[in-house]
């Protein structure tokens, strides 16, 4: 069987859990999650006068080594402010694999960190990921995700942030979403119009698991990658939702072995049991193929 995972670059984000820099427990937990990434926050979860402990307890976890095997995603406060700016010194002594910018309006605010990154020499392995929790955000996701077509730009994926779009606009937080699945879908289609991940938003009561498998089954139809989380208890559920599902894979083996077959090298469209399928859907097939490949390879390594 080819392995595909090393042709194709993807990687596992169902579950991306948030962890405020200043809780020294929560940290020394990650170690034995089972989360594909996490988020370290410097943000909103740390008070103003907590943010220098909230970046020490990130400088030592960075050289304790204790976050491999997972992505590693630093938000930082607005550049604006003097916090933003030491927080991104510290993301340059730490190299997660991405530094995860809040309240992004704009391509200038992508640009403006990219540029940051790019006079420290920074790797380009350390990507830029985009809170899109304002109006403007909304607004202006397109332009932001093209942003991402510009050299050095790093942009790589997109989180949307509901409770900062509820405050700014009075939404409720309504059973279902209702009223912000349009701005949702929005989002998802500038990210996937330029190649961009894009990650759901967080469940804000981690007791009510019905409440939360229901956002997960949303988030997955919607079109989302996976979906930040709060609480080690929301990990299970969003890895199970999340993951690609058996008989899509199982198919999406079928279409990649058919399409190699010797007769169907010069194909563009082939019929594969009574239904015809384009070479276009190769791509998706073995990028599907390759996801699930590697999440089997992590079960395995754990077992």
């Amino acid at each position: 069987m080819v392995n595909f995972s090393e042709n194709i670059s993807v990687r596992p984000r169902r579950s991306l859990l948030s962890v405020p820099a200043v809780n020294v427990r929560a940290l020394e937990k990650i170690r034995e999650l089972d989360c594909d990434g996490v988020i370290l926050d410097l943000e909103d979860s740390v008070a103003p006068d907590m943010k220098g402990k909230a970046r020490d307890n990130l400088e030592r976890l960075f050289s304790d080594g204790l976050l491999a095997r997972r992505e590693t995603i630093i938000r930082i406060n607005p550049l604006s402010t003097p916090e933003g700016k030491a927080d991104v010194r510290l993301v340059l002594s730490c190299l997660p694999d991405a530094v995860l910018l809040p309240k992004v309006e704009q391509p200038a605010d992508i640009n403006d960190l990219a540029d940051l990154l790019a006079e420290a020499d920074a790797p380009g392995r350390l990507k830029v990921w985009a809170m899109i929790e304002t109006p403007f955000g909304v607004l202006n996701a397109a332009s932001i995700a093209d942003a991402a077509h510009t050299p050095d730009a790093r942009l790589a994926a997109f989180v949307i942030g509901l409770n900062d779009l509820r405050k700014e606009t009075r939404v409720p937080s309504l059973p279902g979403r209702t009223y912000l699945v349009p701005w949702m879908m929005q989002v998802v289609l500038a990210a996937r119009a330029y190649g961009l991940d894009v990650i759901d938003s967080v469940s804000n009561d981690f007791r009510d698991m019905a409440v939360f498998d229901a956002e997960c089954e949303q988030g997955r139809a919607m079109g989302f990658d996976g979906k930040m989380l709060i609480h080690p208890a929301q990990i299970e559920p969003a890895n199970r939702h999340f993951a690609p599902d058996e008989a899509a894979v199982a198919e999406a083996r079928e279409i990649i072995a058919a399409f190699a077959k010797p007769e169907s090298v010069e194909l563009n469209v082939i019929n594969m049991n009574g239904r015809m399928i384009e070479r276009l859907h190769v791509g998706q097939a073995e990028r599907l193929v390759a996801m699930a490949d590697i999440i089997a390879q992590r079960k395995a390594k754990k077992t």
